[in-house]
């Protein structure tokens, strides 16, 4: 009844995992400021804090991208054999 069903792509997950890289970059942006504004700090104590809270924000954020990057180019690989 309806082949072209069939064939027609579901572009969700893509246009999810694409919007979710966009996040996790921004993250890591955010994380890359907090590093920045860290070393403006007089006190020992507050850049401490600063830095490991920026540099946990980065490795989080950038392992979430791999992730990302990850499932789209395995979806893509699965959808489009060769």
């Amino acid at each position: 009844m309806d082949e072209g069903l069939d064939q027609k792509k579901n572009y969700g997950g893509y246009v999810r995992n694409i919007i979710l890289t966009f996040v996790a970059i921004g993250f890591s942006l955010f994380g890359v400021y907090v590093l920045i504004f860290a070393y403006s700090l007089n006190d020992p104590f507050s850049f401490v804090l600063s830095f490991f809270a920026a540099s946990l924000i980065i490795l989080i954020s950038l392992a979430l991208f791999a992730g990302f990057v990850t499932r789209i180019i395995l979806t893509y690989k699965m959808e489009n054999p060769k």
